[in-house]
């Protein structure tokens, strides 16, 4: 397979891709990227970004070898081009002498955003854009958004039986998905920058909100929506290490310095109808620099949530189960009255796991 045709370009580029879904659990704030170093059709080096302050994947690939002269750099994102925790990567790549870039995607940050690219064209340096570009941008769907829109991707995880209910009349949930399924939602919030829930769950659940699997995981923040600044000073979440991030539309709480004794961190955000404005709490996620939030919450807030369109994914997780029309629903949108009303969704991917049923849905 020789440098530079199509087909070696789209292999290489996939290797990349590969080498920086390894960082898919550690790299919060920043983005995910791999880089694959080839010359005369072998790779010589590869790296990814493991996780903020460490070397980006460009330098980590550098270090592989003595001598990267007339190489080819497949990287998964344009180098970044400015003064970060790190060097810039597209003066790394120039002073290393690689004679061509070929890159995914431009990055979206505001402070690259073509520069790293036109860096390397003034150089001298051969630059490619565009290679398993959509490839790269789903790796990184939270970091695009939030460059791009100032908040994060929003993902809500649904658990429901056959007959579309979430728990029974009494509030009892658990478990209504099997032990697989819930293996796989441990894996979506290690790639999340946050988890969200309302405080009607932690009152009802008092859950941890850790992501539990057996790579390493940077831990994701922990959120809670709590309009009246009810939480409970001995919830467990605030016993445990992390960042505990309470929003409320309660100003001047007494109980606000309490929570803070405890280590979390209170927002305060305006009021709208009596409830925490929806689209304020993610432009508050965007400035805490969430990329990805995973929402697990009852049918109140994903109710909301939908009637305000602010989820990119619906990550549902149906049982074969049934548990009646007492049941508790997963939406609780009362404004929805006519057929002509409905929230349509589009299924993106559907697939067995374990006894259940996974969708996926935008």
């Amino acid at each position: 397979m020789s440098d530079g045709s199509a087909q070696a370009d789209a292999v290489y580029m996939a290797r990349a891709l590969k080498l920086a879904q390894r960082g898919l659990y550690t790299t919060d704030p920043n983005p995910r990227v791999g880089c694959v170093l080839v010359r005369q059709g072998q790779v010589i080096a590869e790296g990814w970004h493991v996780k903020a302050g460490c070397g980006h994947a460009e330098v980590e690939a550098l270090k592989q070898t003595p001598d990267a002269r007339g190489a080819t750099a497949y990287v998964t994102l344009e180098p970044c081009s400015h003064q970060g925790r790190t060097p810039p990567c597209s003066d790394a790549l120039i002073a290393a002498g690689v004679a061509k870039v070929v890159v995914a995607m431009q990055d979206p940050n505001p402070q690259v955003a073509g520069l790293g690219l036109a860096k390397l064209k003034a150089a001298g340096i051969d630059v490619h854009c565009g290679v398993l570009e959509e490839e790269a941008r789903r790796l990184n769907p939270g970091f695009i958004k939030r460059m791009l829109t100032g908040r994060p991707f929003v993902r809500s995880k649904l658990a429901m039986s056959l007959d579309g209910r979430t728990a029974m009349a009494s509030g009892e949930s658990q478990w209504i998905s099997s032990e697989q399924a819930r293996a796989d939602v441990h894996r979506f919030r290690a790639r999340s920058a946050a988890i969200m829930t309302g405080i009607d769950t932690v009152l009802a659940d008092d859950p941890a909100l850790t992501a539990r699997i057996e790579q390493a995981v940077l831990q994701p923040v922990r959120v809670v929506l709590d309009s009246h600044l009810r939480m409970p000073l001995t919830a467990r979440m605030l016993t445990l290490p992390g960042r505990n991030v309470i929003v409320t539309c309660s100003p001047e709480s007494p109980k606000t310095a309490s929570l803070q004794a405890l280590g979390a961190e209170v927002y305060c955000l305006e009021a709208e109808n009596g409830r925490l404005a929806l689209s304020s709490v993610m432009a508050l996620l965007g400035r805490l620099c969430i990329n990805e939030v995973l929402i697990e919450a009852g049918p109140t807030l994903n109710g909301a949530l939908l009637a305000g369109t602010l989820v990119d994914e619906w990550l549902i997780y149906m049982a074969t189960c049934v548990l009646g029309d007492r049941a508790r629903g997963l939406f609780a949108v009362p404004d929805l009255v006519r057929m002509a009303d409905k929230k349509q969704l589009k299924l993106r991917d559907v697939r067995q796991v374990g006894p259940d049923l996974r969708l996926i849905l935008n």
